[in-house]
Formats: structure tokens, sequence, C-alpha cells
């Protein structure tokens, strides 16, 4: 499991799978007890790891229908904003999405349950598009009005959700995520209707990997409180983990591709280049992932791959079929059969036969023709069935992240496998050393209140979760925890001098150096919307010499040391 003084392979890497915020952190080293290494493994037993236990399967179809909402959400505020031909059946598309997690929730809390849950996400997204369009007539009555509308709904359905799952997803808790994942919709929509198409899509990536972190929370909290249900399987396991980072890529990958070509045959060559820059982010997540895997060279065979043949083919495909040449639909279609070839000998060569090559052609060609037949139907003026196959081709991602994952989890299954503890004899303890000053360090996703030892104060940013990552203000966790910070504008740098270690962080950068020695972070420091410089949690607390656990309940962060 992870290691915090040691450093994080990016997204998939097979020992560093871990929950972030909304799952359980893992048990920090304690400096009070000496632990006996063998005698700690002769008591435990492997149980082999899978992708497919009934808990990590109802996390999985989470994370397919709320992420699709949040890409449906996006799109049809985007499209009636436009006034774009497809709004409608944009609009149509995301309610389908909201009854079609009925039947998951009748299964579970009942018919009495589905029906609650129906009325409030239908009054949500009815919301949502009465939002956009007072906005877009100047209309302020009507834009207030909508925004009690969806504070309402946050209201209601965080206490649906508290009272069905019987607390163990409290009803604060819920009330949060629901707001920051209103908050990030908004955002993404506010930057769009502004112009600023490069802030938008940072921002949508933001907001579909958050709808990810939810189905965590939102799994882990139905499966203890019905454990006979899943068979005390459990959601957050390394295994799980893998197949919804998975889901993740895949997932962003198709809607951003299928919304970057509508983009480009409308001539909406600003929001399309945005998009086309999205899509390199999500190519650059995707290759750390295969690196972290199979290695620097595979992940350098995968880049080229995919996109040569692929994502570059995509605009070559729109201009082709926006002009009706032909011959240039017959060549674009000829690379992208290429692609599906050579990735399909590329994933059963990787996965030592795990995913069949004819198996892996078949699923590869499907996913490429429905990207095609979105946009084919589009410009046919077929909204009905551009959106029908968008939605078939984004359930198809998941199949495909399914495949993929429990390929993996099979070929290095001790990677993921999680121990079984048996009783311990018996043996005397080992006497503590006498404890110094307790520091204590609070910090919650989504807030801005920092708390040491019981004194809390107001940072003018807050902590988040980035691809699976947590991320904090690392101006203020340093000097929460008595560490001086200094940043340099001209080299975009900030050093951090805690007692007798330097460490130095570069924006835009996945390495950093400790006393003038340069280490991998696995994940680039940015900085938010706030302009503040955010940096792994993991990664810097474990530099620092700092224990910290996150709580699943409230998603509070606390960061404790012996002074």
């Amino acid at each position: 499991m992870f290691n915090a003084k040691k450093l994080v392979a990016p997204v998939l890497g097979l020992a560093l799978v871990v929950p972030t915020v909304a799952g359980a952190a893992p048990a920090q080293a304690s400096t009070t007890t000496t632990t006996n290494i063998a005698a700690t493994a002769a008591q435990m037993t492997a149980m082999k790891a899978s992708t497919t236990t009934p808990a990590v399967e109802l996390r999985a179809a989470l994370d397919r229908l709320l992420s699709e909402h949040y890409q449906l959400a996006v799109d049809s505020m985007i499209k009636a904003y436009q006034g774009s031909p497809d709004a409608a059946a944009s609009f149509a598309a995301l309610n389908a999405n909201a009854s079609d997690m009925l039947p998951a929730i009748e299964s579970l809390y009942g018919k009495a349950g589905a029906t609650e849950f129906g009325r409030i996400f239908s009054a949500h997204n009815q919301a949502t598009d009465e939002l956009v369009k007072a906005q877009k007539a100047g209309n302020t009555a009507g834009v207030q009005a909508a925004e009690a509308k969806i504070e309402k709904f946050v209201k209601e359905f965080s206490a649906f959700l508290g009272t069905a799952t019987g607390g163990k997803l409290p009803q604060a808790t819920a009330e949060k995520v629901l707001r920051l994942h209103e908050d990030q919709v908004q955002d993404t929509f506010e930057k769009y209707v502004a112009g600023d198409f490069t802030g938008a899509y940072t921002a949508y990536r933001t907001g579909l990997n958050t709808m990810f972190t939810v189905s965590e929370a939102l799994s882990t909290a139905i499966v203890t409180q019905m454990p006979e249900k899943f068979q005390n399987t459990k959601s957050d396991t390394p295994a799980g983990d893998l197949r919804s980072a998975l889901n993740y890529l895949f997932a962003e990958h198709f809607a951003l591709a299928t919304l970057q070509m509508q983009e480009q045959y409308d001539g909406m060559s600003a929001s399309s280049s945005a998009l086309v820059i999205a899509e390199a982010g999500n190519t650059k997540d995707f290759k750390a992932a295969i690196a972290s895997v199979y290695g620097n060279a595979g992940a350098d065979q995968f880049e080229k791959l995919w996109t040569t043949d692929h994502i570059n083919v995509q605009a070559q495909y729109v201009a082709a079929v926006k002009s009706g040449d032909q011959a240039a639909i017959t060549a674009a279609k000829a690379q992208i059969t290429k692609f599906t070839k050579e990735m399909a000998a590329f994933l059963s060569a990787a996965t030592e036969n795990r995913i069949p090559e004819a198996g892996a052609l078949a699923g590869l060609t499907a996913h490429e023709d429905q990207v095609q037949k979105v946009l084919d139907q589009y410009a046919a003026k077929d909204y009905t069935g551009s959106y029908k196959t968008e939605r078939e081709g984004y359930a198809l991602m998941f199949d495909v992240g399914k495949l993929l994952s429990g390929a993996i989890v099979d070929q290095f299954n001790p990677k993921f496998q999680q121990p079984a503890m048996t009783p311990a004899p018996t043996t005397p303890a080992t006497p503590a050393p006498a404890p110094g000053k307790m520091m204590t360090v609070k910090m919650q996703i989504g807030s801005q209140n920092l708390t040491l030892n019981g004194k809390t104060t107001k940072m003018d940013t807050m902590p988040r979760v980035w691809d699976n990552t947590t991320y904090v203000p690392l101006r203020f966790l340093s000097e929460g925890i008595g560490a001086n910070v200094k940043w340099d504008k001209k080299a975009n740098a900030v050093t951090v001098m805690a007692g007798k270690d330097t460490l130095k962080f570069w924006l835009g950068k996945d390495f950093m150096e400790v006393n003038g020695k340069r280490q991998s972070i696995g994940h680039e420091v940015f900085a938010d919307e706030n302009g503040r410089t955010v940096v792994p949690l993991r990664f810097i607390t474990g530099l620092l010499g700092w224990n910290f656990n996150v709580d699943s309940s409230n998603w509070m962060i606390t960061l404790t040391k012996s002074m």
C-alpha cells in the first residue's frame, strides 16, 4: 500500500491504488509502536483480488450514472444557452439518465424511495434548465428563482441520502458534496459563456472527476448499510479503485471526443481548440496510468498509437464529413482501422493475452463506430438518434474499463490483494516513549477553515480532489504545521523550509527537490482558481513526517505529529 515517504506513481500505480477522500485512509505507521514485520506477515493471509465483487459492481454502476449526469448536465446547459437545434434532445438525454437511476434506487430502497428520488432529481434538472434560460434572457428574478430551486434540491436530496443510507452517508456530508457538484457545473457553464473555453474544460474535467469520488462515497455508505446484500464485500478496494480510475479515463475520453467533434463541425473553433487541449490532458493521464503498470516503454508505445491514428484523425474525419468528401472520409476511417488493429495487439501483448486480440479489436471497433455515428447523426440533424448513440457509447466505456482493469488485476493480483488478519498471539507490549507535545491540524474538503490545536482560521482557498488525489494549499498547510514558505514569481517556484529540510516545488511540474535532490511527485503541482499552489497531501505530509487520516463520513483531514 501507499508509503507517503516514497514517490507516488500516477493514477494506477499497482502498489499505490488507494482511496482518497471518500474512502478510508490507510493506516499510518505509529511513531510510538515497534512493529515485528516477520510476525505480522505470518499472521496475514491474502485473498484473491477481484474487480467484479458485488460492491465494486455497485460502485461501477454509480460511476457511470453519476458521471453521465454531470456530462449531460453541462452539455444541455451549453446547448440551451447557444440555442442549438439539439438542445431539446440533449435535455431529454439528461432526463433519461435520471430515469435510468430509478431501478437501482428501487432495488435498494423500494418503490417509494425510487419515486421520491425521481421527483427530486427531475425537479433539479428542470431548475437547471430554467437557470440557463433566465441567464440568457437577462432575467434576474428568474435566475434567483431557479437558484432557489437548486438550493432546495441540495437540501432535499442530501436529506434523502442521509435518511436512505441510515446515516452512513450523513446529511451534512451529502449536502457539502451536492453543493460542490452544483458549483462545479455552474463554474464550467459560466466560464463557457464568458468565452474562457480553456478554463471551462479544465473545470469540466475537475467536475467530472468529482463524480467518481461521489460514487465511491455513496457505494461505501450503501455497502456498509447493507453488507449481506453485497456479500460482505467492499467497494473501496485497490482493485475497485483501479476499475474506477479506468472508468474515469475512458468515459472522459469519449465525452470530450464527441463534444469536440460537434463543436468543430459547428465552426466553434475556439471551443473546439480548448477541447483538444482537454483531450491532451486526458491522454497524458492515460499515458501515466500505462507507465505505472507497464513502464515507460509501454507508455510511449501507447501514446503513439492513441494519438497518431486515433485522436488526431478525429479532426480529419469531422472536416471530411462537413465537406462531404467521401475520399477523405474513407482515408480517415482507414487510419482509425489501423489504430484499432495496432491497439488491440498492444493490449493483448501487454496483458499476456488476458484480453484476446480478437476481443480487443471488436471492442475498439465498436467504440470507434459509435464515435463516428454520433457525429454522422448530428450532421444529419438526427439529434435524438445522436444522443441515443452517445449514451450507448458512454456506457461502453465502462465495459472497457471493467475488461482492462480485470485483466490487469488478474495479471498482477498480489499487488491488489488485501491481507486478512488472523488473531495474533499475545506478546508483551513494547513500552512507548514519552510523548512530546502533540500538534493537530484539521482541514476539510470544500471548506476554508484550518484548525491548529483547536484554534480555527480562514484560508482563502480550500482542499480539493483531482485525479483521485487529495490536494491541499501548500502555504496554509506548511504554515499550519510550522514551516516557512517563499514564492519565487519569476521561476514559478515555491520553497518550503521545515526545520533542517528545504523542499522546492514548481508549478506545472511533477517533480520537486528535497535538500537539493530531485524527486518525482507523480502528480503535477498547480495553482488553483484562487492563485494558491496546491500539492498532493500524502506526499507533502510524508516528507514532513506527519501522520494523517481522512474521515470518510465528513471529508475531514486530520494531521498529527508529536513535536
